[in-house]
């Protein structure tokens, strides 16, 4: 496989390019990025000198710089890890979202059919399914219905859309997923377990939003990439997987779980007003990767999840 990893400096990305050369020594990948903010050099500078890696900084809606890349590198396969992700930032200011997400996957499935390459897989995200009651056994399935809550989904959904259509207008060899929230090192500081990190070394306050009891579904950066490769490799063209590791976690119990690991007190939790439109609850079923293509997640959480605040908190405070 010589594969082009399109948001290859970033957390994810940056993880699935190691998976990709530590596991196949026999593949070769490009990693292609902007480098905006969340995307970072030395997350991928450890590979700089392995022979079946190369770095190209480019921008995902920039066509003639894709089909310079997928030409100069004998691309075969495109896994789209780039886009905006901070829900946030997308109630802030949603015309970046709509670019790189819709826009820019509009552009890598141009590339795919001009080129005719073997696979296109879209990373997406659990997100685009809306939330569920707190309280709810409920858990999204492959055929939930899409109910985006934030510009962010919303774009992250309408991307997903453009490969499905690409699928049945072009017969495009397309794949998505849709995964839970990721834990792991090199993840901005912006998403909630570094960002509580980074103020608990501080010493300040832990902002937390509205009462707390917003539920996540949690998975090792590490169970994601290892699933996404699992979805190349044997997933069926044209098909969804959901991506998860059955930990869903509130929020308030995650922060306390945090000062924990580091030794603090809980009154340095504070509660914040809510976030506009903020979703209640996420919980992924992943029984058909797991029954389909064997997935099984390997990560602890609660081993994992300690070891990674301690990672962050060292290097915070180096």
């Amino acid at each position: 496989m010589r594969v082009m990893v399109c948001g290859g400096a970033g957390f994810i990305g940056s993880h699935f390019i190691d998976y990709i050369l530590n596991n196949y020594k026999e593949d070769f990948v490009l990693c292609y990025d902007k480098l905006t903010y969340a995307g970072k050099k030395e997350n991928f500078s450890h590979n700089l000198s392995n022979k079946n890696f190369a770095f190209v900084q480019g921008d995902i809606c920039n066509k003639q710089a894709l089909l310079s890349a997928v030409e100069q590198f004998k691309i075969d396969t495109i896994v789209n890890f780039a886009a905006e992700s901070h829900v946030d930032r997308s109630i802030v200011d949603s015309s970046d979202f709509l670019q790189t997400n819709i826009v820019g996957t509009a552009t890598l499935l141009e590339v795919v059919k001009q080129k005719n390459l073997t696979r296109f897989h879209q990373v997406s995200t659990d997100e685009v399914y809306g939330d569920l009651e707190i309280e709810s056994n409920l858990k999204f399935t492959e055929s939930s219905p899409i109910a985006p809550s934030s510009a962010y989904s919303a774009s992250k959904a309408s991307a997903d859309l453009l490969v499905l259509a690409s699928r049945r207008t072009f017969n495009l060899p397309v794949t998505i997923s849709r995964c839970g929230n990721n834990y792991g090192t090199r993840q901005h500081q912006e998403k909630f377990i570094p960002q509580m990190v980074l103020n608990a070394v501080n010493g300040n306050n832990l902002p937390v939003y509205g009462n707390g009891l917003n539920v996540r579904d949690w998975i090792h950066v590490y169970d994601h990439v290892l699933a996404i490769d699992l979805i190349l490799r044997k997933g069926k063209v044209g098909e969804i997987y959901n991506v998860g590791a059955n930990n869903t976690v509130n929020n308030i119990t995650l922060a306390k779980r945090i000062l924990s690991v580091l030794n603090l007190p809980e009154e340095n939790i504070c509660f914040v007003e809510d976030r506009k439109g903020h979703d209640r609850k996420y919980a992924v079923d992943y029984g058909k990767i797991q029954k389909e293509l064997g997935f099984n997640p390997t990560k602890d959480f609660n081993k994992e999840f300690t070891a990674c605040v301690l990672d962050y908190a060292k290097s915070f405070k180096s």
